[in-house]
């Protein structure tokens, strides 16, 4: 199955062309049923993530055991990213998808019934955790392989824009709910709620044609990955996305530090903590609701690289609110949050997600255009791949930074080198800065 241009929609004007382009949505009723069966699975995916975290530690009282819960996933996640994409460019890609999904809900399924039952050891929660994780990398990444598929080139930003205002709802949600429901019905119960909302990926999935790769197909193994690799060597613009990706996350992740900012710098411990986490979610989402101008940029190379400094420029304010703060207030812990410190402080994480997801669209739809059908599950294994390996490098830089160094350093030094490394790739890089939407190469 492949699309074929329409006729263009009327051009939309006066606010209509500021927000989110619901094109996508008409253009394709297939695209249309998996986004929001995706929509309404990634809440209850965001609330199982939440709710294995709290179970762990109320079974441990232990942060390292909660915080092996990503130790245990990475692994398999990566795995499952070079093992899925070879398998979506083998395979009908609705059926990977369904296959994986079925996967995905048995292991939920299980987390469930083993809670109700009240098992308190902790490697079957880490095993189906793990699991879960495997299963929807190699789901998200044929899923990521079958968009082009559904839509014309043109309507993917707008298509990117509305996966992010999904995952943008989804982490801003899920946490919540989680909370909520894990303090007054408990752990069983909360998983049950994933249980009967991952049913939304069966609706999305269930309502896809066969998509069955186009090109040459090999068997999915080793030789597979080998190839897709020696694509990536040839194919720049494609590389860049990973490689300018990888930039922002090992130098611009400083959540680790945020349980000390809370309670050793900004004040108000927990709560703070939770509203630096959902400034970052709410930018995002905002920068989604308000992406209609997206869909006209033809630039998309340069528009990352942006997009990316400005991410550097937010990261770097961040570390500049926890200096002066820190300076002000003395090393002395506050007795009190400090508000206007904590409102400057999630105002400049906001920044930093807005212009997170303005990139995601970008790298998103340059990585679904420009890679053949034939090796497009492959790169979007390898993209997620690069998801699941950049943050926790991330975290493990700014944790030795915060260590040798102070708090305020891992946000502050490294958006400074986020937007000096942009800087210098505006100007060498300049095939990925000419790279032009309209006529798309790898």
């Amino acid at each position: 199955m492949s699309v074929t241009p329409g006729k263009p929609d009327q051009p939309r004007r006066g606010l209509r062309s500021l927000l989110v382009d619901v094109t996508p949505l008409r253009a394709s009723p297939a695209f249309a049923k998996l986004w929001i069966g995706s929509s309404v699975s990634q809440i209850g995916a965001q609330i199982t993530i939440v709710a294995v975290g709290l179970h762990i530690y109320d079974i441990t009282h232990s942060t390292l055991a909660v915080s092996l819960l990503a130790l245990w996933a990475l692994g398999p996640m990566i795995l499952a990213g070079f093992l899925g994409g070879a398998l979506a460019d083998t395979f009908d890609r609705r059926l990977v998808a369904l296959v994986t999904a079925i996967v995905a809900w048995c292991s939920i399924g299980t987390l469930t019934l083993i809670a109700f039952l009240g098992v308190e050891t902790t490697w079957p929660y880490y095993a189906l955790a793990a699991l879960n994780a495997a299963s929807a990398t190699i789901k998200g990444a044929t899923q990521g392989a079958i968009l082009p598929r559904l839509l014309p080139p043109q309507l993917l930003p707008a298509a990117a824009a509305l996966s992010g205002i999904t995952m943008g709802l989804a982490i801003t949600v899920g946490p919540a709910v989680a909370g909520v429901l894990v303090a007054t019905v408990g752990f069983a119960w909360t998983y049950l709620l994933d249980v009967v909302l991952f049913t939304g990926a069966f609706f999305g999935i269930l309502s896809l044609p066969s998509v069955t790769p186009e090109g040459e197909r090999r068997n999915p193994g080793l030789g597979s990955v080998v190839e897709s690799l020696r694509f990536l060597r040839r194919a720049p613009n494609v590389r860049a996305t990973f490689v300018w990706d990888l930039v922002a996350m090992i130098f611009g992740t400083p959540r680790v530090v945020f349980p000390a900012a809370g309670a050793l710098v900004l004040g108000g411990g927990p709560v703070t903590v939770g509203i630096l986490t959902a400034s970052f979610a709410m930018g995002s989402l905002l920068s989604g609701l308000f992406s209609g101008p997206l869909g006209a940029v033809r630039r998309q190379g340069r528009a990352v690289t942006l997009a990316i400094a400005v991410f550097g420029v937010c990261t770097t304010l961040f570390g500049v609110v926890l200096l002066v703060t820190g300076v002000v207030e003395g090393p002395d812990a506050p007795d009190a949050p400090l508000v206007p410190a904590i409102v400057l402080a999630g105002l400049a994480l906001a920044g930093t997600g807005a212009a997170d997801n303005v990139s995601a669209v970008f790298r998103t739809t340059i990585l679904q255009a420009a890679a053949p059908d034939d090796v497009r599950g492959r790169m979007q294994g390898l993209f997620y791949v690069v998801v699941a390996g950049g943050p926790r490098v991330g975290d493990l830089v700014a944790g030795a930074v915060a260590t040798l160094i102070a708090l305020w350093a891992p946000p502050l030094l490294g958006g400074v080198v986020i937007v000096g490394i942009m800087l210098v790739l505006l100007r060498t890089a300049r095939g990925f800065q000419r790279y032009d939407a309209h006529h798309p190469t790898p």
